[in-house]
C-alpha cells in the first residue's frame, strides 16, 4: 500500500489515542466522583471531566473521518465488517450519551449548577443525603462495560475483517 493510505491509517490510530486520552479523564472521574462528599470537589471533578470530553469529541471526529477515508481508499464499504463497525460505534455513542448525560446533568443540578445553556437562575442545591443517594450509582461500571465491550468488538472487526 503506497500513497496517502498509510498516512490516513496513522491519523486514524493517532486520533484513537486522542480520543482515549480525553475519554480516559472522564472515565476516571466517573469512578472517583462516587467517593466524594464535598460539593466543591464534586463540581471540580465534573469540570475536569467536561474538559476531557472536548478532546474526546475531537479525537472521535478525526477517528471517524480518517476511518471512512481509509475505507473508501481500500474499497471496504462493499464488505460487511466496516458497516458492522460503524453500527457498533453508533450504538456505543448513543448508549453512553444517553446513560451519562442525564446522570451528569442531574448531578450538576443537584449541586446547584445550571445546565449548559440554561439562562434562568441556578437551581437550589439538594441536601447532603440526596447528593449521596445520587452519587451511589453503578453507572461508571455500565458505561465502562459498554465502552470496553464495544471497543473490543470494533477492534476485532477491523483486524479479523470476518465478513
Amino acid at each position: 500500500m503506497t500513497g496517502l493510505y498509510p498516512w490516513i491509517v496513522t491519523l486514524h490510530v493517532f486520533a484513537a489515542f486522542i480520543f482515549a486520552l480525553g475519554h480516559g479523564a472522564s472515565a476516571l472521574v466517573a469512578f472517583r466522583i462516587r467517593a466524594e462528599r464535598e460539593p466543591a470537589r464534586i463540581a471540580a471533578l465534573l469540570d475536569l471531566s467536561a474538559q476531557g470530553i472536548g478532546a474526546t469529541y475531537v479525537g472521535l471526529l478525526i477517528l471517524a473521518l480518517a476511518g471512512v477515508a481509509a475505507g473508501i481508499m481500500n474499497g471496504w464499504f462493499g464488505q460487511g465488517w466496516i458497516w458492522a463497525s460503524i453500527g457498533v460505534l453508533l450504538a456505543i455513542i448513543i448508549a453512553m450519551y444517553s446513560i451519562a448525560t442525564r446522570y451528569y446533568v442531574s448531578l450538576r443540578t443537584a449541586l446547584g449548577q445550571p445546565a449548559r445553556g440554561d439562562k434562568g437562575p441556578p437551581p437550589t442545591p439538594v441536601s447532603q443525603d440526596e447528593l449521596i443517594a445520587l452519587l451511589d450509582t453503578r453507572r461508571p461500571e455500565a458505561l465502562a462495560a459498554i465502552g470496553l465491550i464495544g471497543l473490543a468488538i470494533i477492534i476485532w472487526l477491523m483486524v479479523a475483517k470476518p465478513f
